[in-house]
Formats: structure tokens, sequence, C-alpha cells
């Protein structure tokens, strides 16, 4: 699945109480958090020695956390806290049976589809943490069956330009069913305007 090296490993089982109890959450969160996690472990803790890599300039260890669920329906807030309150990158590994997730947070929560456990792959990719880093960003966040990603843009780019797209596309479905449902000609027509100044943005900034 993974298939980090062995000197990576950890596979500490983190107690949920003791967990929590070092999070700043909401009582929702808290009690979510006890209701829905049924085990979280700390899987693999990737530093220059772990991978034997170069040193990395922003990046100094990233951790794996895996989060055995009890149902699969989850309050991704719960990961977002955890990743905002601590100062290593986190991968989370989200389990439910036989199904898994991955997710990151940079900005804002990433996350992939659920799919079967064996079918899941995560590559350590670069000569530095910071590569590393980088390069699961792009493997749970990129979305790459509906967005073609330039090689030459870093990865905020890359970001910033799926989130635009993404952004544009849910406003055109939005516009396009408005426009379909209005029997008024005049609005009617207002409404093919601005769905087709947004499909033009849209054009521009995949081809742009």
């Amino acid at each position: 699945m993974i298939g980090f090296p062995s000197s990576t490993a950890i596979g500490r089982v983190m107690p949920k109480e003791e967990f929590y109890k070092r999070l700043t959450l909401s009582n929702e969160l808290k009690t979510k958090f006890v209701t829905d996690v049924r085990r979280i472990t700390l899987e693999n803790s990737l530093t220059k020695t772990t991978l034997n890599l170069k040193a990395g300039e922003k990046v100094t260890e990233i951790l794996v956390i895996a989060i055995d669920l009890k149902k699969q329906e989850f309050d991704y807030r719960i990961i977002e806290s955890i990743a905002r309150q601590n100062k290593h990158q986190l991968v989370f590994l989200l389990r439910y049976e036989d199904q898994g997730l991955f997710s990151v947070y940079y900005n804002k929560l990433y996350k992939t589809e659920w799919k079967q456990l064996n079918d899941m792959t995560l590559a350590a990719k670069g000569f530095t943490l910071d590569a590393v880093w980088h390069g699961f960003l792009e493997q749970v966040a990129l979305r790459d069956d509906t967005i073609a990603h330039r090689a030459d843009d870093d990865i905020d780019a890359k970001l910033q330009r799926q989130d635009a797209i993404l952004r544009l596309q849910k406003d055109i479905e939005k516009l396009e069913k408005l426009a379909r449902g209005e029997k008024q000609p005049k609005k009617k027509f207002e409404l093919y305007q601005q769905f087709q100044d947004l499909k033009k943005r849209l054009e521009d900034t995949e081809n742009g």
C-alpha cells in the first residue's frame, strides 16, 4: 500500500483521550472524536535520517497518522484541527473496514476519494524532505482526472489554479440550472450572458 522503508515505521497506538486532550476542540468535535474514532496510530516518521535524504529548508519531519473509524461518515474538521495545531507536516490515513483515504492540510484540507486499502498508494519522491512533502501534496490534493496540471508550476501555483477552476465549474453548473428554470425571457438572457462570461473565464484559466 504505502510501502515506506522499515526505518520509518513507528506503529504506536496513541490513546484517544490523551490525544484529544492536547487539542483545542469544540465540545461538538470532542464528542465526535470519542464516538466516531476507533483508534489512532502513529504509523511512520519520515525524516532525513529515516529516509536517508538531504535536509529540507522548511520540512524537518513528516508524520503519517492512521485513524481507524467506527463509521465512514466522518467530520473532517477533526483532522483539520489536528493538523492546524501540530508543528509537523501530517499525512492522515483514514480507514474504515477495507476502505481508506489519504488527507493532508495545506492552507486548507485536501483528501482523496475512498478506495480499497490494497489499491492505495503514496510514494515518497524527491531528494529532500521538502520535495517529499510537496510530492505528497500533489498525490493527495491534485485532481489529475479533470484538470491538466503544468509540470513547470510549483505546488502553490497548481493548487491555486485548480481551486479557481473548480470554483468556476461549480458556479457554471449552478448558473446553468438557474437559466434552465428561469421563465422570464429577459432574466433568462441575463443568466445566459453570465453563463457565457463564466465559461470564457474558465477557458482562460484552463489555457492561460
